[in-house]
């Protein structure tokens, strides 16, 4: 199953010319870093990126990895990613809890938590249904700014 996020439709970038596919399994380093990991999904990687580049201008190097799939999942990248900078904010528009946030802090407590300096942070819609009205739905959806504050939170603890 191929899901798309409606908002990337508006997003124009480079493509190759010749044919190319994109690995099943295999995430992506959008922006390498030293810091922090922030793992985004879909369209709230662009936030991500937009994140990293206001966070480099305070001194904070955040690595952006985008898993790409989520089944399979590149469970190596990630868990290489937050071995090399101890901290790890994970961004995704579904729920805190139940949702692919959730699923992918969990692996990394499971999996990695012996190279945590910082509690993971997740940037996600809280439980409540998604509003109808346009800018209560953008006040609950992660953007920049969220994923900056938890970024700034997490280099705290050190």
């Amino acid at each position: 199953m191929f899901v798309n996020h409606a908002r990337l439709m508006d997003i124009e970038g480079d493509v190759p010319e010749e044919d190319y596919t994109i690995p099943f399994g295999r995430a992506d380093i959008k922006r390498p870093g030293r810091d922090v990991t922030v793992i985004a999904t879909s369209y709230v990687v662009h936030a991500a990126l937009a994140a990293a580049e206001t966070l480099a201008g305070e001194g904070i190097d955040v690595e952006v990895l985008d898993p790409r799939t989520l089944v399979p999942l590149d469970q190596d990248m990630i868990l290489e990613s937050v071995s090399r900078t101890g901290r790890l904010v994970v961004v995704d528009e579904t729920n805190l809890n139940c949702g692919i946030a959730s699923g992918l802090s969990a692996i990394v407590a499971e999996h990695g938590f012996k190279s945590l300096r910082a509690p993971i942070m997740r940037v996600a819609r809280p439980n409540i249904p998604t509003p109808f009205s346009q800018p209560l739905e953008q006040a609950i959806t992660p953007s920049t700014d969220k994923v900056c504050e938890a970024v700034r939170r997490v280099m705290a603890w050190t």
